[in-house]
C-alpha cells in the first residue's frame, strides 16, 4: 500500500504537474486578480523548471562525485539496484534499457577488471506490469551475453523499491553464505545514491558506493543554457523532486 500511496502522491507534486495544475487553476478563478496570479505562477515555474543551467547546477550539488576504478579494492559482492530497463517492451531475446544503462554496463566493467568477485542484481516488477518479465533477470540476461559467468551472477527479482532492495538482497546474501559484517559495493544511479546507501545501512548491511548514471554534465555557462528551454531540464527536476520525496517519506516511516 505504501508503494501505491507514494506513487500517487509523489505524481501529484511533481514540477510538471504543479504547472499544469496552476495554469488551469488560473482558467477557473473568477476574480481576475488570482486568474492572473496563477497563470504567472504557472509560467514562471515552467521556466525555471525548463531551464538546463540552473537545473544542472542543482543537480551536480546533489550527486556525488564519481570513484576512479583504480582506486577500489576487491569486493566478494558489487550490489547492482535495478530501475534501468524498459520493461513495457516485451522480447525474449535482449534486453531493452532506459536511462541509467550504467547501472549494467559499469558492473560488468568492474567485474572483468577483477574489481568485484559476483554481481547480486536486486530488483523485479515495478508499479502495474504489463507482462511477467523481471528486470533483475533481464539485467543477467545482459551480462551473461557480456561476457560474465551466469555463476558468478546472484538474482533477486521480488523486490518493488529501494526498501526491498536492501532486505531481500540481505536475505539473499545470507541464503548465500555471505557475512553480513563484511562490506559489499553499491551500485545505483548517483541521484538515487543517497537514499539506497541509508536503505541498506538501516537493515544492516554495510556498503561502499559506486555511484554511476550521471544526470549533471560539466558545467558551461552558454547562451543557450540559459535562456533556451530544455526538456532535460524538467527530467532533471523531476527526478530530483520525486528523489528528495521519496527521502522524506523513508525517514518518516523509518526505511533509512
Amino acid at each position: 500500500m505504501f508503494f501505491y500511496i507514494s506513487q500517487l502522491f509523489s505524481f501529484l507534486v511533481m514540477p510538471l504537474t504543479s504547472v499544469i495544475i496552476l495554469l488551469l487553476a488560473g482558467q477557473f478563478m473568477r476574480k481576475r486578480k488570482w486568474k492572473i496570479w496563477f497563470q504567472v505562477a504557472g509560467l514562471i515555474l515552467l521556466l525555471i523548471v525548463s531551464n538546463n543551467f540552473l537545473a544542472n547546477l542543482v543537480i551536480n550539488y546533489w550527486e556525488p562525485p564519481f570513484k576512479p576504478i583504480a582506486e577500489l579494492p576487491h569486493y566478494e559482492v558489487g550490489i547492482v539496484l535495478t530501475g534501468v530497463t524498459n520493461l513495457n517492451k516485451t522480447a525474449e531475446d535482449r534486453t531493452f534499457f532506459a536511462h541509467g544503462a550504467d547501472r549494467a554496463t559499469q558492473a560488468v566493467q568492474l567485474y572483468n577488471e577483477k574489481k568485484l568477485g559476483k554481481i547480486l542484481i536486486s530488483g523485479g516488477q515495478g508499479l502495474d506490469p504489463v507482462n511477467d518479465q523481471r528486470e533483475a533477470r533481464k539485467l543477467a540476461e545482459f551480462m551473461v551475453v557480456a561476457g560474465v559467468p551466469p555463476e558468478d551472477i546472484i538474482v533477486e527479482d521480488a523486490a518493488k523499491n529501494t526498501r526491498e532492495n536492501a532486505l531481500f538482497t540481505k536475505e539473499m546474501l545470507e541464503s548465500h553464505h555471505y557475512s553480513i559484517d563484511q562490506t559489499y559495493l553499491l551500485i545505483t544511479s548517483a541521484f538515487h545514491m543517497y537514499r539506497a546507501e541509508g536503505c541498506f545501512k538501516k537493515v544492516g548491511v554495510k556498503v561502499d558506493t559506486f555511484p554511476v548514471d550521471y544526470y549533471g554534465n560539466d558545467r558551461i555557462l552558454d547562451y543557450k543554457g540559459i535562456v533556451q528551454p530544455n526538456p532535460n531540464a524538467i527530467l532533471i527536476w523531476h527526478k530530483l523532486v520525486k528523489e528528495w520525496l521519496g527521502i522524506t517519506m523513508y525517514r518518516l516511516v523509518g526505511y533509512m
